[in-house]
């Protein structure tokens, strides 16, 4: 059986469907703990053996993490995933999923999966008339999830993981006010200051930040006082952006990746992709991988033309880091560089070789973490070792018998944070 997940601030609404897609039953929950075991045992009931979640990223966070390491001795439990683009409701479903990847009771197989908002809409508009509400939406959900096979396990962002995705949001929010900050500075010197583009040309170092204050001193007006206000919480920024630096560096090093080993990955960009990615292995193959951060084309052939186009989607933020990894390598003498111009020699645009080199570095970054991922697990989880403690446990597999990278010693930070 199968069931399908709208996760809701609130409410939780679930329909199960036989393998025919047939609906067998429907409910709406609390999303809370009581709600969890309401929703748990109606699965149960049903002997439902696959769940789709429509998001996985903020209200569903703490019941996937809760599924995910909590589960039963005996019980395997998979967590999986569908990469979609970030919206609001993308991440709504996370305390929901994590909920259910661990709450379930030996003797059967499940497999908990995340549809994404796009295709639950495509879905509900090809059954026109019904309008739409939760309980359609759930349907929806439900089908795609016995329809689609091919889906990746949720990443479930706990411990280490957590901790840098935590701290690059909170750079990105810092460095996003320091552009606002600059553009406003800018903006403000064309009437202070005429012509400082002689002396400053940008506001990327402090040695220019303290020129253009030079140049203010004399300026004792309300608009250049509060220039020199904007200028100095952008020297603040500089500072605290520095700090997160070296502690995400700290945290980067102590991870043991070997990310970094590759030209053109800093700690910054390591530190993305572990955030982002979690554990690789969640992802069949490189194809999967490539899929979830964009750099898989998408075909658009009609009779006898063959062709690719642009993916638009999957995550951007680790499309925008292979960018940045495949720009530096194309400055340096490098083997991205040889990859680079080997493309253009066959008649590539440059814009098209760099989507190359992309993608072979998507391929890269998989094989990597998922080496990484798979020393760590056997460092980890000797041949032999106890599974009394619950920090012994054997972890959760996804299809294939890659273990999930959860872990039952997280279960503490994972409820506190969720």
């Amino acid at each position: 059986m199968f069931a399908g997940i709208d996760t809701h601030k609130d409410t939780l609404a679930v329909a199960v469907i036989d393998p025919t897609g047939r609906q067998l039953a429907h409910r709406e929950v609390p999303n809370t703990e009581p709600g969890f075991g309401d929703l748990t045992r109606l699965l149960d009931t049903h002997q439902v053996t696959r769940v789709g979640i429509e998001g996985s990223g903020n209200f569903g966070r703490a019941i996937a993490v809760h599924l995910a390491i909590e589960w039963h001795p005996g019980r395997d439990t998979v967590v999986v995933e569908v990469p979609t683009l970030m919206t609001s409701r993308e991440r709504r479903g996370r305390a929901i999923a994590v909920h259910l990847a661990i709450e379930w009771h030996p003797g059967r197989d499940t497999v908990v999966v995340e549809v994404p908002t796009l295709m639950t809409s495509r879905e509900r508009r090809a059954q026109p008339g019904k309008g739409k509400t939760d309980p359609v939406d759930a349907l929806a959900i439900a089908r795609i999830t016995a329809r689609e096979t091919q889906l990746p396990p949720v990443r479930l962002a706990i411990g280490p993981a957590a901790d840098l995705r935590a701290l690059l949001d909170y750079r990105d929010d810092l460095i996003a006010e320091r552009t606002a900050l600059v553009n406003r500075v800018h903006a403000d010197l064309t009437g202070l200051a005429p012509g400082y583009q002689a002396q400053v040309t940008n506001l990327t170092t402090r040695t220019r930040v303290r020129t253009v204050l030079a140049l203010l001193e004399p300026d004792r007006s309300v608009r250049a006082g509060l220039c020199r206000r904007r200028l100095e919480r952008v020297t603040a920024i500089d500072t605290e952006a520095a700090q997160l630096k070296r502690q995400i560096a700290a945290l980067v090093e102590a991870s043991g990746t070997t990310l970094t080993d590759e030209y053109g990955i800093g700690p910054l960009v390591a530190a993305r992709f572990l955030a982002e990615v979690v554990d690789a292995r969640r992802y069949p193959n490189r194809n999967t991988f490539a899929a979830s951060n964009g750099t898989a084309p998408l075909p658009a052939s009609s009779g006898r033309t063959v062709r690719h186009r642009f993916n638009p989607g999957g995550n951007r933020q680790l499309n925008r880091a292979l960018y940045t990894i495949a720009i530096t390598q194309i400055r340096a003498d490098t083997e991205g560089r040889a990859y680079y111009d080997r493309k253009r020699a066959e008649g590539k645009s440059s814009r098209e070789a760099i989507r190359c080199l992309k993608r072979r570095l998507s391929d890269i970054i998989y094989r990597t973490m998922r080496t990484d991922a798979e020393k760590a697990s056997a460092f980890a989880s000797p041949a032999g070792s106890p599974h009394a403690s619950p920090v012994h446990r054997p972890r959760p597999t996804v299809a294939g018998g890659q273990p999930l990278a959860v872990g039952a010693d997280d279960a503490n930070e994972a409820r506190l944070t969720a």
